[in-house]
């Protein structure tokens, strides 16, 4: 007799019954949830995030003042553990008497936005090609290989700003051109795992029942590839939200007096000396979403992964 069955009889002997030997395995969602709770860095990662989106969402409601009103009588005062700092303006004016605490969360707006679109029309692109090469291959994948390889040998930031000083810095500008030049890391990831997935049996059988290329590539790769997708769409929006604040530090990216973060910083700049926080707040507000970011897709990596990171 095996020793299961035979803790199993002498349980039912004892009066237990054998049914209580028979563990459930959990579920793929409960054992998400159970590494969620356990990872520390998705937790923080995930709240800071969430704080953003709530500051971008609700900014008219959250803000104290109107991040145009304009107020010389009130410029540069100090933030409240500065010298003559007032809880009326806890963050401080800038030198035009605009309250930077409203600046700083209109500021998310632009951050946001620009970040969540480039990132998700840069993943549309790059995940359609990457998917068509890595299922199709043959020729129509060595010329997206090309496509990719062009795009690689091409310096990101110099292109996005010589193109934005020839087009302007407006918001859809930046999207569009973000996109256009962060697509390829989405291309890469998804040709190499659609390639590993288009050997699989699901794969051959819905082939052999009749499904439509498109239908194959949405219903059966698709999902599978989702998690890496999800990870690299959290590195391009962290690349994307620091690309937009060089670019408007430069004077390139969003124009005054739209309260991006890189260009509040680059208003600070000459005060630097005497009013660092007009640049030390912005600046760390774009320090800790983009980390912050990071921190988050790595922790989708981790609670998402097959082989049972912890």
């Amino acid at each position: 007799m095996a020793p299961n069955d035979t803790a199993k009889a002498t349980a039912t002997w004892n009066g237990a019954s054998a049914d209580d030997f028979e563990v459930d395995a959990p579920s793929p969602g409960a054992v998400m949830r159970r590494r969620a709770r356990r990872h520390l860095g998705l937790i923080i990662g995930g709240t800071v995030v969430l704080i953003a989106v709530i500051c971008a969402l609700f900014a008219p409601l959250i803000a104290p003042f109107d991040p145009y009103d304009q107020e010389l009588t009130r410029k540069l005062i100090n933030p409240i553990w500065g010298k003559g700092g007032t809880w009326t303006h806890p963050f401080g004016t800038d030198a035009l008497g605009r309250d930077l605490l409203s600046r700083v969360i209109y500021g998310t707006q632009i951050s946001l936005t620009i970040g969540v679109l480039a990132a998700t029309l840069a993943g549309v692109i790059g995940s359609t090609l990457g998917m068509i090469g890595g299922y199709f291959g043959g020729r129509v994948d060595a010329v997206i290989m090309y496509l990719i390889n062009c795009k690689l040998a091409l310096p990101p930031l110099l292109v996005a700003l010589s193109v934005v000083s020839v087009f302007g810095g407006s918001i859809p500008v930046l999207i569009l051109v973000m996109a256009a030049l962060f697509w390829d890391r989405y291309a890469v990831v998804t040709r190499a795992a659609t390639q590993q997935i288009r050997s699989n049996d699901f794969v051959t059988a819905a082939e052999a029942v009749g499904c439509s290329k498109t239908r194959i590539i949405l219903r059966e790769v698709l999902p599978n590839i989702l998690n890496q997708i999800i990870v690299i769409a959290s590195l391009e929006m962290a690349l994307a939200i620091l690309v937009e604040a060089v670019l408007s530090f430069f004077g390139l990216g969003v124009q005054p007096p739209t309260p991006s973060w890189g260009l509040l910083v680059n208003e600070g700049r000459q005060y630097m000396f005497f009013k660092p926080y007009l640049i030390t707040i912005p600046g760390l507000a774009i320090f800790f979403l983009v980390l912050s970011i990071n921190m988050m897709g790595d922790g989708i990596r981790d609670i998402t992964a097959p082989e049972g990171r912890n």
